[in-house]
């Protein structure tokens, strides 16, 4: 008798050029219709909603009805990790070696559902880890409070949710970890907010300004 998860099943969702094309579209948090989807996967809306009606079966992807539109978004950041994940793998075993996207701009600082990922993502990780800010089971210890206050951050904004305060994520163009989490999605929230970076366009792409980006490394160190 066959024990564990099942994780055959996960990996055949994921395992289709057309899904797995729909899915990394959908790794900058953003929620897209099946139309939308369908374009960027090359294929037509009909194949598409097919597609998108395994992947929300298999609970990869879930779907929001606002009237008569229809999003589809990953189920949660646990599909990212997966995702960014394999995304690390198949570059690895893909000749040459390729470490990541080739754009510098996506290797500097982008989106990974909800957080920081890239060189950026992964110099706050090293900081946070260097200096105490997280414990040896990455919680947040109190100088690493009284150094996220910097950015305006406090444990009272945290929301009452299940998923873990924080959490190392493999970066897919580093290839050590960034910091996810509910502190990873605050703190880029923060980062937007404060105008030291903002989001591209229909892009993963996160932009620092020369301002922000030297605040950024002034509040790490």
């Amino acid at each position: 008798m066959r024990e564990g998860p099942d994780i055959a099943r996960i990996a055949a969702l994921v395992a289709d050029p057309a899904r797995s094309a729909m899915l990394l579209a959908l790794m900058d948090g953003r929620a897209l219709t099946a139309s939308e989807l369908a374009q960027l996967a090359g294929i037509t809306p009909q194949t598409a909603s097919s597609h998108l009606a395994r992947l929300v079966d298999g609970d990869v992807l879930s779907l929001e009805a606002q009237g008569r539109h229809r999003y589809f978004r990953l189920s949660g950041p646990h599909v990212a990790a997966m995702l960014e994940a394999l995304m690390v793998f198949s570059s690895d075993a893909a000749p040459p070696l390729r470490t990541g996207p080739n754009d510098p701009a996506l290797r500097k600082a982008r989106i990974c559902y909800d957080h920081l990922a890239g060189e950026m993502g992964v110099a706050l990780y090293d900081r946070m880890q260097a200096d105490d800010w997280l414990d040896r089971d990455l919680a947040v210890t109190d100088q690493g409070w009284d150094r996220l206050a910097g950015i305006g951050l406090a444990p009272a904004q945290l929301p009452r949710s299940n998923r873990p305060l924080c959490r190392a994520c493999l970066d897919w163009s580093m290839r050590r970890p960034h910091l996810a989490g509910l502190v990873g999605k605050l703190v880029l929230d923060r980062l937007l907010a404060l105008s030291w970076a903002r989001r591209m366009p229909s892009s993963r792409v996160v932009l620092f300004t020369p301002e922000g980006e030297r605040r950024f490394h002034d509040w790490l160190c």
